[in-house]
This record gives C-alpha cells, sequence and structure tokens, in this order.
C-alpha cells in the first residue's frame, strides 16, 4: 500500500513528511476565527480483501507503534436498551475501553508511531483534557516527552491522568481555543511535533480506525452511525475509514454518519444551517465537545455534506439523562461527551427504521469527569449507623 497527503480544500498532493501539517497553499488564506484551512488527508493506493490487517491501512510501518493495545475495544449488544427501544441491531462501540479509557488513543497511537519513523522525541497538543492524557499515556509507552496546554475548565481527572503518565502540563487562563493557539506558537519555537486535533494529519488517519474495526466486528458497515461532535476530527475520522473500505471495494455505500452537537456549542451545525462559521462563545457541561471555533470545521462540513450525513444537537439535561439511562440500563458508564451522541440516538429515535443496524460511538468513561456525572444522579446525603435506620 503507498500513501501521500491530500488537502481536503485544493485537492493537491504532497508527499508525506513530519514537517508537512496543512497544505502551505491554502493555510495562506487562514483567516482569523475560522477553522483551519488546508487540512491534509492521508490517501492510500492499493488492493486490500476482506481480511485486511488494519496496520496495513495505515502509513506507518507496525515496528514504530508503541506497545500499548490500542483499539479493538468491545462492541457492546446492549439487551435492555434493545428491548425498551425495540431497536434489535443497536450497539454501542466503547471505546472508553482504550488504554487511557479515550476515544482519543486512536490518533495518539498513530502520532506517537509517526513521530518514532522520523525521530522525533517532543510531541506538544492542546486539549480539554481527553487527547492531552492520552497523548501523555500513548508517549509515555513509546518514551516521548508531552508537553499539555489545558483550558483552565479541563476536569480535575483529566490533568491528573496526564501528570500521572509524566507529562508537562501548562494550565491556560481561558478556553481551549486559546490553549490550542498557544500550543502551536509553543511548538513553533521549541521545535518537535505538534499533535493538535486536524493540525497533525496523523490524527483524522488514527481515528479511522474505528471504522474499519466495526466493519470487521459487525461483517459489514452499519447502516447509522451515532457521534458526539466538537472540533470535528473524529466524525472526519469516521468518515476516513468507510471511505477507504469504500474506495478499496470493501463496501458499496457509505453509513449515516449523525453528528451530535451540544445545544451551547453547536459550530458545525450553525453553519451547516447558516453556510459560514461564527466565534460564538460555547459552554456545555460535556467539556470533550466545547468549542467556540471547530479547527476541522471545513473538512468535516464538506464530509457531511458530500455523504449527505446530517448533524443535530442535543441540551446538556438531555446529556446527563442520556448518561444515566446508558449507565443504568447498560452498566456502561461514559463520560458527557460521550453520552451526548446516545443522546442524539434517543431525540432521533423515533425517524429511524428499526431493522437498521445503528452504532453509537461512546468516546470516553465516565470516571474522567464525576462532577459533572453527579448532576444527573442523587448523591446520599445521610449517613447510616445501622440497619435499622433504613426499614
Amino acid at each position: 500500500m503507498e500513501f501521500s497527503y491530500c488537502c481536503s480544500q485544493c485537492s493537491k498532493t504532497f508527499k508525506i513528511e513530519p514537517e508537512l501539517t496543512i497544505c502551505p497553499d491554502c493555510a495562506k488564506t487562514q483567516a482569523k476565527d475560522q477553522p483551519l484551512s488546508g487540512v491534509l488527508d492521508v490517501k492510500l493506493c492499493g488492493t486490500a480483501t476482506a481480511a485486511f490487517d488494519i496496520f496495513d491501512l495505515l502509513p506507518v510501518e507496525v515496528k514504530y507503534f508503541p506497545s500499548a493495545p490500542v483499539g479493538n475495544t468491545p462492541l457492546w449488544e446492549p439487551k435492555n436498551l434493545r428491548e425498551s427501544t425495540g431497536f434489535q441491531r443497536l450497539f454501542i462501540k466503547d471505546d472508553g475501553a482504550n488504554p487511557t479509557s479515550s476515544f482519543k488513543d486512536r490518533a495518539s497511537f498513530l502520532v506517537s508511531a509517526f513521530a518514532k519513523k522520523f525521530d522525533v522525541q517532543d510531541i506538544t497538543l492542546a486539549s480539554t483534557g481527553n487527547a492531552g492524557s492520552s497523548m501523555a499515556g500513548i508517549g509515555a509507552a513509546a518514551g516521548q516527552t508531552i508537553t499539555l496546554f489545558v483550558p483552565e475548565a479541563a476536569p480535575v481527572a483529566k490533568l491528573v491522568q496526564a501528570l500521572q503518565y509524566g507529562a508537562t502540563v501548562y494550565r491556560v487562563a481561558g478556553n481551549y481555543d486559546l490553549a490550542y493557539d498557544i500550543s502551536l506558537e509553543f511548538s513553533q519555537r521549541k521545535g518537535g511535533m505538534n499533535r493538535n486535533t486536524a493540525y497533525n494529519p496523523m490524527t483524522i488517519e488514527g481515528k479511522k480506525t474505528v471504522s474499519l474495526e466495526l466493519f470487521k466486528q459487525l461483517g459489514q458497515a452499519p447502516d447509522v452511525v451515532f457521534v458526539s461532535v466538537g472540533d470535528g476530527c473524529i466524525l472526519s475520522g469516521v468518515y476516513k475509514g468507510f471511505s477507504d473500505l469504500l474506495q478499496l471495494g470493501l463496501i458499496a455505500e457509505m453509513p449515516k454518519i449523525i453528528g451530535v452537537q451540544a445545544e451551547t456549542s453547536n459550530a458545525l451545525c450553525r453553519a451547516l444551517a447558516t453556510g459560514k462559521f461564527e466565534a460564538v462563545p460555547a459552554f456545555t457541561l460535556a467539556d470533550s465537545i466545547c468549542v467556540d471555533v471547530p479547527r476541522n470545521g471545513f473538512h468535516a462540513l464538506a464530509q457531511v455534506k458530500k455523504f449527505k450525513g446530517s448533524l443535530m444537537t442535543v441540551s446538556d439535561e438531555d446529556i446527563l439523562r442520556a448518561q444515566a439511562k446508558l449507565s443504568s440500563s447498560t452498566g456502561l458508564f461514559t463520560e458527557p461527551a460521550s453520552a451526548a451522541a446516545f443522546a442524539g440516538f434517543l431525540k432521533a429515535a423515533p425517524e429511524l427504521d428499526h431493522q437498521a443496524s445503528i452504532v453509537v460511538l461512546a468516546t470516553g468513561n465516565g470516571l474522567k469527569d464525576i462532577e459533572t456525572a453527579k448532576q444527573g444522579i442523587h448523591v446520599p446525603e445521610t449517613l447510616i449507623t445501622s440497619i435499622d435506620d433504613i426499614i
């Protein structure tokens, strides 16, 4: 298999090199408070059978990957949910089962291997929490040096994770967008590789592996996939995996991909309706999908339009209810951003075909943000001294 870069906007092709992150021509059109211009896709050229090895469809040889068991996450068949909703072919893809309990390990895994291949030791990034703790954990397995910039509101559990893994962590007096900008300037001054979502082409390419796994686990592509959306990078990764399978002739059509955003962090939904991105301050309890300007906005929106996907919003109240329902009916405890995808499924259910094969991506473990999860349950305050206090 041969690989190259292709600009998602102008379609120019480039040789894959660590110094190249975005299309140099389209980057000149970058406007303030707008998504990244010139996001690069990894294009493959070759053939494969349905028995393909996932590593064979990635642009880095397997010998460069760290010894961390990323991917091959469980595909739950939630009996109780199937019975209560009437969707007998409903599945939950549990990416909280990755080594750092996050979907972001898929991107970090490939970024780490890419850095190793080109003898790059230092990796920098901005994150609301999951990407940072993920890169820190995968970097620890690879013996790499990780520098992380997080917004001041990042959940403590994710900070603790990153620090336990040995990362250098800087808290930014501001939001994720500011942390993103500072991390890019840091990389430009200090050198090394920047892992920022969409800015580093390997982030989207690594995330495509979830689609490849779903194909292998189901024996075919699902009919519908629900995915939580913030920057749009996971959404593009899901599309990328199925797009590769289409190109290889292993599936006949693209699944219906439904991106789910929080009502108060819905830049992609607004852009789909109005045709433009506006820098509106975002806020939601689902920290992992809270962004003002989605860095992969242009790229993700183009794919939604090309493949006839859709975008929808759910409220923070919907997210909390969905989080509690998923936990209490399946035993799968997901963080709020992950529960947003399930909230989207519940909201869209009346319009869905009950015979369809439907996958909800659960992208992070609930223990990453228990303070928010506590808002959706009642924590007992009264202490008992004996069984008589209950009876």
